[in-house]
């Protein structure tokens, strides 16, 4: 499978970027699932609902199934979090994976960036980074697209990856 990060700090496009690019490439004809890091404790459950009750009572791992979709929770219970490979690993194959966060991951990635949100651009001191997409103009040593251009960004990284 091929692996390509959406990196960048909090409020840069990284999730809209995803969206667009996972909407493009699906276009394409290609299979793309996504991983996303939180850095916050998450819920994906209802408190009150069964599977809900089921994890808050202690399972380990709560599969959910229905004519429409299947999700499968799994608690740490103190443990360490799992690995970006150990993730990787339970998802089905497909033609990419699109991964967002894990900006200090040895996989190749494009930095989101706002002027807006007045961050350093990570590009810079991190050679993963394979381009910039931007709202604003850089002077880098690696491709720097508008951010809103899904497309040429889409062709940027189907080309890195020969996809």
């Amino acid at each position: 499978m091929k692996i390509w990060g959406v990196t960048g700090w909090k409020n840069t496009g990284k999730t809209g970027l995803m969206e667009r690019l996972v909407s493009e490439f699906t276009g394409r004809g290609l299979s793309v699932s996504t991983l996303k890091h939180a850095h916050h404790n998450f819920d994906v459950d209802q408190p009150g609902k069964d599977s809900h009750r089921h994890r808050v009572a202690g399972a380990q791992q709560v599969l959910l199934a229905s004519g429409a979709r299947w999700a499968l929770m799994s608690e740490l219970r103190g443990a360490e979090e799992p690995s970006l490979d150990t993730l990787l690993a339970q998802l089905a194959p497909v033609d990419l994976i699109l991964v967002e966060g894990y900006k200090r991951e040895p996989h190749p990635k494009i930095e989101a960036h706002r002027a807006a949100a007045r961050s350093e651009l990570l590009a810079p001191g991190d050679p993963t980074i394979r381009a910039v997409a931007s709202d604003s103009a850089h002077d880098l040593d690696r491709p720097v697209f508008d951010l809103n251009d899904t497309v040429a960004i889409a062709d940027f990284i189907a080309a890195e990856l020969s996809l």
